[in-house]
């Protein structure tokens, strides 16, 4: 017969009021019990005498009764706590004795031999009986019955390296005969060094993010820094100039602030994103350590196959947040005005080219990408017309109309910024184009084709390759031309590095993959234009066509 203990819960033995086992426990008429002090004290603190409990209400205080069964229980719970003894919850989750009769308590090991869980007092025999003793105990374990081959009714005790699974030693008889088998402790600690070179691993990356993570909260903290000072040139410009120009001033100091906010919403997302891939490389770091602590080794081995590698991650190394996201605002505010803002325009222009060329990256020409009739230096920096019969095979990279050459890589994000030396030529093409250009036959220089484009025909004629060419004055000549791309801006500038000013800019566009820098010297033109195109290192200055709707080259 099940004693009261086995049946009854400690929940059922608390008072309503106190919350804790009863004191004296007493009944009232509508059959709830309560501690005698606890009823006492509740119908002395109330106006009206009722019920904590179904709110029954009494006409007078009524006779509290003795309710001696749950005193003798609520003693022995309290006999129980002082002897360290807690009350099993049958409720509670984890793996529950396998020999307990009735109530069963929760299992202390689980034996690997006997594929049996034991509770404290039914372990006993596996710590006193010697044979007994030799058995393997681990922390409790649910569905022991998987640790048998279900077609030997053996223990999984081997494992087959040929096919990657847990097998008995009759396996090794049958199917798995010539396989290659070891016991399944020695492939689990090879498993477990496996682990540790997967656990340097996630911590390598968790190390390679936390320092991104840095770099683009120091971004942030740069690019508050510049844009407060990108608004203060742009006020002491601005408040130089005649009333008529002081809405121009807000708007920049609006569009600045916008950009600003627009970079930190960005920033956000990243560190988020960078914060939740730590978070998932720190869990899985944990349930490595973890594991490779563990003597379940079957356990191991099930689950090995789902660590054994890190979490998949984005490829942070060309990411980057960054701190001057103001370049060409006050230029472009101050070009909508009258002439009385030239001089600021000016100053502006060449403080936006001194940032700009902090972008500054290395390019190199593509000989493979190059018309036939192109000749290329050794060294991938100059191009010029050859004059000569092409001899080279015309390969599905290559310009075969089009005098063009690409560089050899493009750009897939960030910002980027390299100069071109044009010298005297009276005719060039300068820009970046998509990588999926059609290089065969005549090509359109326009945006809607993949190009983004300025170019000189005739000497003197200088425009940006639009759907609509659009003419192009300087006040000087250029003998060099800076190119600049901002990929996630979705924008490509052109500058005269004679004397830093601004020519044009594409903008509000949304490249959708890689752009390469182009370069086309143009032909030879009776020996006019024979100078090569050449790419400079950047703050180098080694000095140095009629206009159709549509530029085909």
């Amino acid at each position: 017969m099940a004693s009261s203990g086995d049946i009854l819960s400690e929940e059922q033995f608390q008072c309503s009021i106190c919350l804790d086992v009863f004191t004296e426990p007493v009944s009232i008429p509508c059959g709830h019990s309560f501690c005698m002090a606890c009823i006492k004290r509740h119908w002395d603190s109330s106006d009206a005498c009722y019920c904590p409990k179904c709110k029954r209400v009494f006409a007078g205080r009524p006779d509290l009764l003795a309710n001696s069964f749950a005193k003798d229980i609520s003693e022995k719970i309290r006999a129980n706590r002082r002897n360290g003894i807690k009350q099993p919850d049958a409720k509670s989750g984890g793996v529950h004795c396998d020999v307990c009769m009735g109530r069963k308590l929760k299992a202390l090991k689980s034996c690997l031999v006997c594929l049996t869980s034991y509770c404290e007092t039914h372990l006993e025999p596996h710590q006193r009986v010697v044979t007994l003793k030799r058995h393997k105990l681990v922390d409790p374990v649910e569905k022991l019955e998987d640790r048998m081959c279900k077609k030997h009714q053996r223990l999984l005790e081997l494992f087959c390296r040929s096919d990657q699974r847990c097998v008995c030693e009759r396996c090794t008889e049958t199917e798995h005969r010539a396989h290659d088998i070891v016991p399944a402790e020695r492939e689990s600690m090879a498993k477990k060094a496996q682990m540790k070179k997967t656990e340097a691993e996630v911590q390598q990356m968790i190390q390679a993010r936390l320092k991104k993570l840095d770099e683009i909260k120091h971004s942030v903290k740069l690019s508050r820094i510049n844009s407060k000072k990108e608004i203060e040139d742009g006020v002491q410009v601005f408040t130089a100039l005649v009333r008529s120009i002081e809405r121009s001033q807000a708007e920049l100091i609006e569009l600045i602030e916008e950009k600003q906010s627009a970079a930190e919403r960005r920033a956000e997302g990243l560190v988020k994103e960078l914060e939740q891939e730590i978070t998932e490389l720190q869990r899985r770091s944990t349930e490595l350590e973890q594991l490779s602590h563990t003597e379940d080794h079957l356990h191991l081995l099930k689950i090995f196959p789902c660590l054994c590698t890190p979490p998949p991650t984005k490829d942070w190394s060309e990411i980057s947040v960054h701190s001057d996201l103001c370049l060409g605002n006050a230029r472009r505010a101050v070009s909508l005005l009258e002439e009385t803002v030239v001089t600021a325009k000016n100053k502006l222009s060449i403080k936006e080219h001194e940032k700009i060329q902090l972008c500054a990256v290395d390019v190199s020409l593509d000989p493979s990408t190059a018309n036939p009739w192109l000749v290329v230096s050794e060294d991938g920096k100059k191009v010029w017309d050859g004059d000569m019969e092409p001899s080279l095979l015309n390969g599905p990279q290559r310009f075969d109309t089009a005098p063009c050459v690409l560089a050899k890589d493009g750009f897939a994000t960030g910002r980027h910024y390299w100069e071109v030396e044009v010298g005297d030529k009276t005719a060039w093409d300068l820009g970046v184009a998509k990588e999926s250009i059609n290089r065969k036959g005549m090509v359109t220089l326009s945006p809607e084709d993949g190009y983004w484009t300025i170019c000189l025909r005739r000497g003197s004629e200088y425009r940006a390759c639009e759907g609509q060419s659009v003419l192009l004055h300087f006040r000087e000549k250029p003998r060099k031309v800076g190119v600049f791309v901002d990929y996630e801006e979705g924008k490509v500038s052109f500058y005269n590095v004679t004397d830093r000013s601004h020519i044009y800019s594409f903008t509000g566009y949304q490249f959708t993959e890689r752009v390469i820098p182009l370069l086309n010297p143009d032909m030879r033109d009776s020996g006019n234009n024979i100078s090569p195109l050449i790419i400079c290192p950047v703050g180098v200055f080694n000095g140095g066509g009629s206009l159709d709707d549509d530029i085909t080259i």
